[in-house]
């Protein structure tokens, strides 16, 4: 029983603290401008990738587009949804997330998206590791007594495959593999995304 009251606690706690889409995207920005990077590392390399981040996210912002058959899907959900996602700007597979579920959001009227980042919400992040790490992006899907709905992330189905499988057999990712990562999610164009969140919300 304490572990739910705690739960909602930490969850209540990261809305408040929540940004929205373009606030994020602002807060990137604005840190990039003072050679800053989001989180609680700070150098050369974390800055560099924020502005790696910054240029997919706006390469997505305006290349992305919904099928009119998934928008007609997401346009009718009847219940009201919040997208809390953990992030982070340096974060290459948050990049090319966020922007597609802030399309999806935007398709609905129930659907609502809200961004924390992961250095600052460690409480949050600790509920929703994926094997023992804080990988990120880590979508939670609310209702709106802040019931946990399901959870996403942090890469599609396909792309999570990839990287187990590479692991298993190299033990690490190497500079090579993260290239052909970005490659795959290039030819995905968030497709990969999309089908796994609609497969979420249609079992809801």
């Amino acid at each position: 029983m304490n572990t739910v009251i705690d739960l909602n606690t930490t969850i209540q706690n990261a809305l408040k603290n929540s940004l929205s889409y373009e606030g994020f995207k602002s807060l990137v920005n604005d840190l990039i401008d003072k050679g800053q990077s989001t989180g609680h590392t700070q150098n050369e390399d974390m800055l560099h990738y924020s502005k790696l981040s910054v240029r997919r996210i706006k390469r997505w912002d305006k290349t992305f587009k919904l099928s009119e058959t998934d928008k007609n899907f997401f346009e009718n959900i009847s219940n009201p949804i919040t997208f809390l996602v953990l992030a982070e700007g340096w974060c290459g597979d948050a990049a090319h997330a966020l922007p597609i579920i802030n399309a999806i959001t935007e398709a609905s009227p129930n659907l609502e998206l809200k961004v924390v980042l992961r250095d600052d919400n460690d409480e949050l992040m600790q509920e929703f590791l994926t094997n023992g790490g804080k990988a990120i992006p880590k979508l939670i899907a609310l209702d709106n007594d802040n019931n946990v709905l399901f959870t996403w992330g942090p890469r599609p189905t396909e792309a999570t495959q990839m990287v187990k499988a590479y692991k298993e057999k190299h033990g690490q990712l190497t500079p090579e593999f993260k290239e052909d990562l970005q490659k795959w999610y290039n030819n995905d164009k968030g497709q990969g995304t999309v089908k796994d969140i609609r497969a979420e919300l249609e079992t809801i």
